[in-house]
């Protein structure tokens, strides 16, 4: 943390052509927090107003809360005098403000930035088991993470709300791995934080580009694939290394972009990849593939379900080589990996009825999902469950209705952070689509029932995948989050009722 007074910050704001008027009642004061939750205010502190949803009622609160300082695109009446800073953007004088106030902490770790469609989440956790496999062989602290999943800084641990966090809190996050002697920090970068500059002015040692999907069309995220795509390949003018997925769509565009990097690699199952991946098999309840990269031609083992995970293996592969991480350590750390509500199994004793949780939600992770369970569960008829979000990414309702009833002996169509939409609203969009196939479909609002209904009703032989909300603990309704059992807790308990079930009928 780095103490400014607030013309410092005029002077900053000003120097980024930001600043639209400023007024300081006391130019002593020095800045000591910055928060945009009213709730969190102090003395000494810098209140960003920020969001749609913000009310003139929070800033009031922060006022009797004797800020010093209050950051906005609107000039407000307060009850008592209080300097202000009216910006132009207030997302982007957010970063810069935060980027200054936590003295630039990032650059003092070695920061990996994952982006991407599909396999963030397990990308990161892949990199952070084989960083923390090397890190405990020298005696060092673990990585720090921030993801879908959740979030780790040497401070703070917690379940994440954000793919990427606001600039306040990320930059907080950096401060406190810092704090902690942490020296390596693997993030999710979504295409929001980038194209909302959460992670302006950020430089990544790092950054990984998975694949591309057309996914988050909404009047809220993005307004065509384009928009999409373009903001996700922003993050090549923040990075040193480009890594780079060759079997990604649009692979030329991406390459081209990567090109904004000073150095480039590739990963992916085609032979002129720096990072090979080639020989995949399923052996038992493990995946084996061998990579040829630039010191090695090695097998490496997964024990995580999944054939399209190589894929995240390779770019995680690449990524610690890129750090010198000893060859044993990528394999010891890849054959432990997991990424919590991510391709989990659970199972009835005898294996008659399979459940897999996993955060499949868009087009593209339902695709590599069929295709994977397909080949990995041949014979085994598949049951599906999963919903679509209320206020956004529409299409997901029309493509995700589409591949379930294409792939699926049954679906189950339930509540999937709703929001401000009814369930059975939403649930009645996508059977339009799942019903174009001959497949049934039940409508059951209740997340839990819903899970029930499919293990319950499930014929011996099939697979349940649960898609979409892996190990969260809450449902978004309305604009609150509301706390529920996790889809692996649904999954083991009405398994254990199959299997209860089966054994009073011996």
């Amino acid at each position: 943390m780095k103490v400014y007074s607030i013309p410092s910050y005029i002077e900053m704001l000003n120097e980024e052509g930001l600043l639209v008027e400023s007024k300081v009642v006391d130019p002593t004061i020095a800045i000591e927090h910055i928060t945009y939750n009213s709730k969190d205010t102090k003395p000494y502190t810098l209140f960003a107003c920020k969001g749609a949803s913000f009310k003139k009622d929070y800033l009031d609160e922060a006022v009797d809360h004797d800020i010093a300082c209050y950051l906005s695109e609107t000039k407000y009446d307060t009850n008592k005098p209080v300097s202000y800073l009216i910006v132009s953007n207030i997302r982007k004088a957010m970063a810069l403000v935060a980027d200054a106030f936590y003295d630039q902490a990032y650059s003092k770790l070695n920061l990996i930035g994952i982006t991407g469609t599909k396999g963030k989440s397990t990308t990161s956790y892949y990199i952070k088991y084989i960083f923390d496999e090397y890190l405990q062989s020298v005696g060092k602290k673990p990585s720090g993470i921030v993801s879908s999943i959740d979030v780790y800084d040497g401070i703070i641990k917690k379940e994440a709300h954000l793919t990427t966090p606001e600039a306040f809190e990320l930059h907080e996050h950096f401060d406190n791995a810092v704090k902690s002697g942490i020296e390596y920090f693997e993030m999710e970068v979504s295409s929001q934080a980038l194209k909302y500059d959460r992670v302006l002015g950020v430089t990544f040692d790092v950054s990984v580009f998975l694949n591309i999907s057309e996914d988050h069309i909404s009047p809220i995220e993005h307004s065509d694939y384009n928009d999409y795509l373009n903001a996700k390949l922003k993050i090549f003018n923040q990075c040193k290394l480009a890594v780079v997925n060759l079997n990604t769509d649009d692979k030329e565009r991406v390459l081209k972009a990567a090109k904004q990097s000073p150095l480039q690699t590739t990963f992916g199952y085609v032979e002129n990849a720096d990072y090979y991946g080639y020989n995949i098999k399923k052996e038992n309840d493990a995946i084996t593939f061998m990579c040829k990269g630039k010191n090695f031609n090695s097998q490496f083992k997964l024990t995580m379900p999944g054939l399209f995970n190589v894929e995240n293996a390779l770019a995680a592969i690449a990524v610690c080589d890129y750090y010198h991480i000893p060859l044993e350590h990528i394999q010891n750390g890849l054959a432990k990996a997991r990424s919590s509500g991510r391709m989990e199994i659970f199972s009835t004793p005898d294996q008659s009825v399979i459940a897999i949780v996993d955060y499949a939600h868009n087009k593209l992770s339902f695709e590599k999902l069929y295709q994977s369970t397909l080949e990995e569960y041949k014979g085994r008829k598949i049951i599906t469950v999963f919903g679509c979000p209320g206020g956004k990414a529409y299409n997901r309702r029309v493509e995700l209705g589409d591949l379930s009833g294409k792939y699926s002996n049954k679906v189950y169509l339930t509540a999937e952070d709703p929001a401000y939409e009814s369930v059975n609203d939403i649930s009645k969009e996508i059977e339009k689509y799942v019903t174009k196939h001959p497949c049934e479909c039940f409508l059951i609002d209740d997340r839990g029932e819903a899970i029930q209904a499919a293990i319950l009703e499930a014929e011996p032989n099939s697979i349940i995948l649960i898609t979409g909300k892996g190990n969260e603990t809450r449902q978004k309704i309305g604009s609150t989050y509301v706390p529920c059992p996790t889809d692996s807790d649904y999954a083991k308990q009405f398994l254990a009722e199959v299997a209860a079930r089966a054994k009073i009928n011996e």
